[in-house]
C-alpha cells in the first residue's frame, strides 16, 4: 500500500499546466477572470463545496494514458484490489497532497487536495487491472523500451478486460513484432477505435471496416474540394472557374493516416481469422 501512495503523490505533487477547461469552468461558474485564476486557485477553492470542486477539477485529475504509464512498472510487480482504494484516497488526503497548478503567466499555485479529487484521479489509474501473461510477455518484448509503459497502460485501460477487445489487441500487437512493423501511432490508432466503437471482438470488427474505409474514401475526397461559395461575387474574387484556394492538407493527411491504418488492421485481422 505506501508504495502506491508514495508513487501516487509524487504524480499528483508535480508542477502541472494549468487546464483550459479549467480556467473556463472558473470563468463561467464562479465568475473568474483570467486574471484572478491565479488568486481564486490561492483563496476561492477552500471555499467551495465537494460537488463544486469535482466540476472544477475534474478535467486536472483525470488520469492521462501517460498518467497511467507511470504505474506501469509498479503495476507489474503488484496490483492494487478496488476494496483497497478507498484506504489509498484517505492516506493520500491525511497526507496532505498537495497539488502545484501552473498558470499562463508561469506562476505556481499549490493546492491542497480533497478526497473528491484524489479519489477521481485513483479511480482511474486502473491499479486493479491485470495483463495476461502472453500479452504482457509480448509488449515486454516490444522495442523501443520506453514505448513500452504506454503500451501497458493501454493493455489495462477497461476496454481491453473483455476477451474479444483484448484479442484484437493482441493479434494486432503480434503482426506488428513478426513483421518488425512497430509504430506507436498505430497502436495509439487502434485504442481509439476501440474505445470509440467498442466492438465485440474481431469478427465484429471486421464487419464495420468496409464502412469506415467508405466514409473515410468520401470524406478523403470532398477534403481535396474546396467548399462551395456562398455568392458567385465571392466566387469570381476567388478566380472564378480558377479557385486557388488551398486545401486542408492537414485533415487530408490524417484521414489518409486513417485509410491506411484500417486496411492495415483488416488484413491483419481477416489473415488471423482465416487461420
Amino acid at each position: 500500500m505506501q508504495r502506491f501512495v508514495d508513487a501516487i503523490a509524487v504524480e499528483l505533487e508535480k508542477p502541472r499546466p494549468l487546464l483550459k477547461q479549467v480556467v473556463d469552468h472558473a470563468s463561467s461558474r464562479h465568475e473568474v477572470s483570467r486574471d484572478e485564476v491565479g488568486r481564486f486557485l490561492d483563496e476561492g477553492t477552500h471555499e467551495l463545496e465537494d460537488f463544486e470542486i469535482d466540476l472544477l477539477f475534474s478535467a486536472q485529475f483525470t488520469p492521462t494514458l501517460i498518467d497511467q504509464a507511470a504505474f506501469a512498472e509498479l503495476l507489474d510487480g503488484e496490483r492494487l484490489d478496488d476494496s483497497q482504494w478507498n484506504e489509498l484516497v484517505q492516506k493520500l488526503t491525511d497526507r496532505p497532497t498537495t497539488a502545484r497548478l501552473v498558470t499562463e503567466d508561469e506562476t505556481t499555485h499549490s493546492v491542497q487536495l480533497t478526497d473528491i479529487s484524489i479519489e477521481r484521479f485513483v479511480k482511474r489509474l486502473n491499479l486493479d487491472a491485470e495483463i495476461p501473461d502472453a500479452l504482457a510477455k509480448l509488449l515486454n518484448s516490444m522495442p523501443p523500451k520506453e514505448d513500452r509503459n504506454l503500451l501497458k497502460a493501454i493493455a489495462r485501460r477497461p476496454v481491453f478486460r473483455n476477451e474479444g477487445t483484448r484479442e484484437i489487441l493482441f493479434q494486432f500487437v503480434l503482426n506488428l513484432t513478426s513483421e518488425d512493423k512497430y509504430d506507436l501511432e498505430d497502436v495509439l490508432l487502434l485504442f481509439e477505435l476501440i474505445e470509440t466503437y467498442r466492438p465485440t471482438g474481431i469478427e465484429d470488427l471486421l464487419n464495420r471496416i468496409p464502412n469506415w474505409l467508405e466514409v473515410l474514401e468520401n470524406e478523403l475526397t470532398a477534403a481535396g474540394q474546396p467548399k462551395p461559395f456562398f455568392a458567385e461575387r465571392v466566387q469570381e474574387l476567388h478566380g472564378g472557374g480558377r479557385d486557388q484556394r488551398r486545401r486542408d492538407g492537414g485533415l487530408i493527411d490524417r484521414k489518409q493516416r486513417n485509410k491506411d491504418f484500417l486496411r492495415r488492421l483488416d488484413e491483419i485481422l481477416a489473415a488471423d481469422a482465416a487461420a
